[in-house]
């Protein structure tokens, strides 16, 4: 069973891997009415956990469903988080969200919801785990929890299905906009309009109380006309927040009589509020639909419109006002979801496809300069700051790494989006690359490999994709290698060895030599890890060969070693002494003294173990003087030690002792020091 995890490290995991996922139906701290859907859904836990699913006998009890039904729109999310808050008691192991459909409309991937409710538990999530093995670990992970799980948004039962916990004491808190047909024995709470009172204390937060008294009738006549709806009442409270003048009958009368345009009360409130715009405003608005995942800040804006930063956050803090907007974490905005069906049919109508693609590729130029920023401040430090960010305006620079590797974590759903916009719109070309491959630098270099694992391997799947698509070879070959080495160093090893064939391959039909070199190195890589020495050897040697016939020198040497290093442990001593000499006659052309005097210690090893003590004893006193020249410590000592065996082996105990407590000085409090000194074996 696994341990309970504090529900505060939940909090902090699920903001930092969807910030999308705290879109609400208005502000929770507005949150007024439903007592009695609030009262309906507190009975339905109480009913029996939920047994059956997409027509299939579960194999035990699921958790127990509750799903909330309504228009986009009706505040389900608004009600759902209302709800986890009053029941947060009950379930001691914390709160998760997911999203799983964006503010465009877009289904979000099953993979990618399960890795976001495991990273809220702070559970790994291997790269390239296939959904049942994601599936499996949620599960897993939640054996013996007491937690909730807000899953928003839904629009597909088999997408739920994977997500829900074989565990009855954890619940589910699904919204949708219809029952979803295919899950049974689920009583939605369906959601139509607030009651008139709790609709008219909703404008009362908006506009205050004054302007409610002075005419009640009037405000119960305008929530009406809003048809109680939130976002409408958001909208239309927002606006009269921002006409203190407008009275409360005259903009019920202008709402009614409004021709419908089959817009319905969300189309009326949406076109008061837009039509009130300022005509820069009202433009800024209609390009907010190419946010990717519909996260908005002020630079995303500010790239859009083409307007300076500082305007770009005034128009946001405005539309947020006018319920255009929610504010979300850390500077962001949100574009609500219903909103989008009203905002993109006055893109394509009022602004020119050029000027579209020209906005589009601004916000991904941005992204791009940003990305670069991020990245030099994981890397570099005063100077080397300056002179890799010259040229770069001030606005697009980071104070330091922590606000950098902050903006990288709340803007992260953002970016991944931005990169599949980016290929999506030109395929590979120049500006999709170096947005992916930023990224790519910037999760690498903040976070490190192992723990960007997950979201490197889906961008280098999405570089994938393109390229077999439009069979692009060379770009098939360099996302291939990036997957296998993913694989590779997260212990998927034969997962690696097809991937590397599979590049090599490409980077065949490519001609490209880098490609091709690299791919046979690595098979032999992989090979190496699976013990298998003698394919090793042969993959190393065609790596070689390949090497040898372009004259890359430093290629040359480290394969040389590759080889030396796989003979060595097929027991082919003589072909890996010959190996390692080679190596070190490379390294010795190439001036590298280090590179040198490592694979002379290799010789000396292997020396050794052929029984060629005085030979072994030779070569490593000569490896001993390069190190010294190179001043790497390290090796210095560790082959001190091999020195002190091998006199020992040769009856020379004294000697031994000698260069032994040199070793000790060299290493001095070196934390490595003891498996340095017990020998390289």
């Amino acid at each position: 069973m696994c341990p309970p995890r504090s529900p505060r490290v939940v909090a902090q995991r699920e903001l930092r891997s969807h910030p999308e996922g705290r879109e609400r139906s208005g502000s929770v701290a507005d949150f007024v009415g439903r007592r009695r859907e609030l009262k309906e859904l507190r009975e339905d836990i109480a009913r029996t956990g939920l047994d059956t699913l997409s027509g299939r006998k579960a194999k035990a009890p699921r958790a127990r469903l509750l799903l909330i039904a309504g228009r986009p729109g009706s505040g389900r999310t608004a009600l759902a988080e209302a709800f986890v808050r009053e029941i947060a008691a009950d379930y001691p192991d914390g709160l998760l969200r997911v999203r799983l459909t964006s503010p465009g409309g877009r289904a979000i991937a099953t993979e990618r919801a399960l890795r976001t409710l495991l990273e809220g538990l702070g559970e790994p999530t291997p790269p390239g785990a296939a959904e049942d093995e994601l599936s499996s670990a949620l599960r897993t992970a939640l054996t013996g929890r007491r937690a909730v799980l807000l899953v928003d948004d839904a629009s597909d039962p088999y997408q739920v299905d994977a997500l829900l916990p074989d565990n009855p004491d954890c619940l589910v808190v699904l919204t949708a906009e219809g029952p979803l047909t295919g899950i049974p024995d689920v009583r939605p709470c369906t959601l139509g309009g607030l009651d008139t009172a709790s609709a008219v204390e909703m404008l009362a937060q908006r506009i205050g109380t004054t302007r409610i008294a002075v005419d009640p009738r009037s405000a119960d006549k305008l929530a009406e006309v809003c048809d109680r709806q939130p976002a409408v009442l958001a909208l239309v409270g927002g606006w009269l927040a921002a006409h203190p003048k407008a009275s409360v009958s005259d903009t019920a009368k202008q709402l009614h009589d409004m021709p419908s345009d089959g817009e319905g009360p969300l189309g009326r409130g949406f076109r008061l509020v837009y039509e009130s715009l300022p005509q820069p405003a009202q433009r800024t608005l209609r390009l907010l639909p190419l946010a990717p995942a519909g996260i908005v800040d002020s630079h995303t804006a500010s790239a859009l419109a083409g307007c300076s930063v500082a305007a770009a956050q005034s128009v946001l803090e405005e539309f947020a006002g006018l319920g255009l907007l929610r504010h979300g974490s850390d500077g962001l905005f949100l574009l609500p979801g219903c909103l989008v069906p009203l905002i993109r049919p006055l893109l394509e109508t009022r602004e020119r496809p050029a000027e579209v693609q020209l906005a589009r590729a601004r916000m991904l130029e941005r992204t791009v300069r940003l990305l670069h920023s991020c990245g030099v401040m994981a890397t570099a430090e005063g100077e080397d700051v300056r002179e890799l960010l010259e040229g770069l305006p001030r606005a697009l620079r980071f104070p330091d790494r922590r606000s950098a590797a902050t903006w990288l974590d709340t803007r992260l759903p953002a970016l991944s989006a931005a990169a599949q916009l980016a290929v999506a719109d030109g395929g590979l070309d120049t500006l999709a690359r170096r947005l992916v491959a930023g990224l790519v630098r910037a999760l690498a270099e903040h976070r490190g490999t192992a723990e960007a694992a997950p979201e490197l391997y889906g961008l280098h799947r999405l570089v994938l994709d393109v390229a077999e698509r439009r069979s692009l070879h060379r770009e098939q070959a360099a996302a291939l290698l990036n997957l296998a080495d993913l694989d590779a160093e997260t212990g998927r090893t034969r997962e690696a060895l097809e991937r590397y064939r599979a590049a090599l391959d490409a980077g065949r039909a490519a001609n490209d030599p880098y490609a091709t070199g690299r791919a046979m190195e690595s098979v032999g890589g992989a090979y190496q890890e699976l013990t298998d020495w003698q394919r090793a050897a042969d993959w190393f040697g065609r790596a070689l060969a390949q090497a040898l016939a372009r004259g890359e020198r430093a290629d040359e040497a480290r394969l040389y070693g590759r080889l030396g290093n796989a003979y060595t442990h097929a027991g082919r001593y003589g072909d890996a002494l010959r190996s390692w000499r080679a190596a070190a006659a490379g390294y010795r052309r190439l001036a590298d003294v280090p590179g040198q005097a490592k694979a002379l210690s290799e010789m000396a090893r292997i020396q050794e173990y052929a029984g060629r003590s005085e030979e072994s004893l030779h070569t490593c006193r000569e490896a001993v003087d390069l190190a010294r020249r190179a001043g790497d410590l390290r090796l210095q000592a560790a082959l001190q030690v091999r020195l002190a065996d091998t006199l020992d082996r040769l009856g020379d105990p004294a000697a031994a002792r000698l260069h032994r407590s040199a070793a000790d000085k060299l290493l001095g409090d070196d934390p490595a020091a003891c498996e340095i000194r017990s020998g390289n074996d």
